[in-house]
């Protein structure tokens, strides 16, 4: 039998490095669950921005590193790359999204929104274990990731510790 105090997580949380860098990686490593590569390559593109001297806060440019590979961010309004974005990132996992309609037909969007989008999303992911956030932008775009749902409590950790103000993706609107 293994004593749970002995058990070390693989993904390196509650490690004593709780430098920006580090709580970056992990971020990058539970919005990209399973996929340590992908995760790899959004880091050194994180690291080569820092390099360069982009001196934009580390969401920022998390936010444009992973833009279409492991998260998204789209003007509120269009709901059509909204749906395409989400779509783009759950097919990571071999999902699809049921949105209770055909979104290639320009009528499916005359009567919905992105809060009742986005409530789908969050509710299709939560039966396959994922969990939809959205991260506030400063302005009218939405923004967000998906993460395994066990992640929730290390997600809401490091989203305190970066200074990112994270939210469910059903609790917009």
């Amino acid at each position: 039998m293994r004593d749970d105090d002995d058990f070390e997580d693989e993904r390196g949380f509650g490690d004593e490095d709780d430098s920006v860098e580090a709580q970056v990686w992990q971020l990058l490593a539970l919005i990209n669950p399973g996929d340590e590569d992908a995760a790899l390559l959004q880091f050194n593109a994180y690291r080569e921005a820092v390099a360069e001297g982009d001196d934009d806060e580390p969401v920022e440019l998390v936010g444009r590193v992973i833009d279409w590979r492991a998260g998204f961010m789209v003007a509120e309004d269009d709901l059509r790359a909204l749906v395409q974005a989400i779509d783009e990132l759950v097919a990571r996992w071999n999902l699809s999204i049921d949105w209770g309609g055909d979104p290639d037909d320009d009528d499916f969007f005359d009567d919905t929104d992105a809060g009742t989008l986005l409530g789908l999303a969050s509710d299709r992911l939560a039966e396959s274990g994922y969990t939809l956030w959205l991260r506030e932008t400063g302005n009218d775009a939405l923004a967000g990731w998906i993460t395994l749902s066990r992640d929730n409590e290390a997600m809401r950790e490091l989203a305190t510790a970066l200074h990112i103000n994270l939210r469910l993706g059903s609790d917009f609107g």
